[in-house]
């Protein structure tokens, strides 16, 4: 009697011992997965949360928002004979056909009148990034806009630098003399032969009578103070004996995630005829400014 009490009461500690042991197992795999959940909510934890949409959400008709009846009138001057109905058509502009409102609109104008032919054309594009995570819709127009600016054979305009020590001073081209005004005059030079007689015109300069030289080309260059970023591209097309120039100015600037472009053309009739560079840029420009101005409202 007394070995069989010994005998279960053996077995009954083997078996508490053993539960034990499995309890201890389960809490051991436990907190080895709880930790393991701790490491991996710490690694995502530290990943870049993604970046906010761009600025703009729809885009504005292009039509209505390049209708300034003033600027319009003066890029596209007004045929003879024209009755109120063609008018308002002139200058209501004919919209590009579009897949998708929110992403590329158009608008188009022309006018043509004896002297000559003008095209005008205003696009917005909204450009969207489908992975923010990498990139934000700003980062994705400006890659844009850069593909545009070097399309057009343009350098990226770089930071702005100050003059460093030692160099060169538009009033004081000799750096080695600090005081110009303290330095000699230099020495008269003696007439050369063929040089121009005092009271004689300088070179370059036209007779009296004669027509003066054409209007000089300001040519394609980056843009400050207009949207975020901007360039204007101008293009003059070759001379011919019996066709006239043509000159095309192309204004691209983005403001956020949107890029705007403005694209005016003058086609002269008559042969030999150039429209004049500062004339058609500026008038391009100040359509470009006023949609950056209704971006901004």
């Amino acid at each position: 009697m007394q070995r069989t009490a010994v005998r279960r009461v053996l077995t009954g500690l083997a078996m508490l011992t053993a539960l034990a042991a499995g309890a201890a197992g389960l809490t051991g795999c436990s907190g080895a997965s709880d930790g393991g959940s701790t490491s991996d909510s710490k690694a995502g934890g530290s990943s870049a949360a993604p970046a906010q949409p761009g600025k703009y959400r729809s885009l504005p008709a292009p039509c209505r928002a390049a209708a300034d009846s003033k600027k319009l009138k003066a890029m596209l001057p007004e045929p003879d004979g024209l009755t109120p109905e063609q008018r308002d058509q002139l200058y209501a502009g004919v919209a590009d056909a579009s897949y998708d409102g929110d992403r590329h609109v158009g608008c188009r104008w022309s006018s043509q009148t004896p002297e000559e032919t003008r095209l005008l054309s205003v696009g917005f594009e909204r450009v969207v990034s489908y992975d923010r995570g990498a990139a934000s819709d700003d980062d994705k127009a400006k890659q844009v806009y850069v593909r545009l600016l070097t399309d057009a054979h343009l350098p990226f305009p770089g930071p702005a630098t100050t003059p460093g020590q030692g160099a060169a001073n538009p009033a004081n081209p000799n750096p080695a003399n600090p005081n110009p005004a303290a330095s000699p005059p230099p020495p008269a030079a003696s007439p050369a032969s063929g040089a121009p007689s005092p009271g004689a015109p300088a070179a370059g300069t036209p007779a009296p009578g004669t027509s003066p030289s054409a209007q000089p080309e300001l040519g394609s260059r980056v843009l400050e103070g207009l949207g975020t970023e901007a360039f204007l591209d101008d293009k003059l097309s070759a001379a011919g004996a019996t066709a006239a120039q043509s000159r095309t100015v192309r204004i691209v600037f983005r403001t956020s995630n949107v890029i705007v472009k403005v694209e005016y053309s003058v086609q002269p009739t008559v042969p030999g005829t150039i429209p004049p560079s500062g004339e058609t840029q500026d008038r391009a420009r100040q359509l470009a400014q006023a949609l950056a101005e209704r971006f901004n409202e």
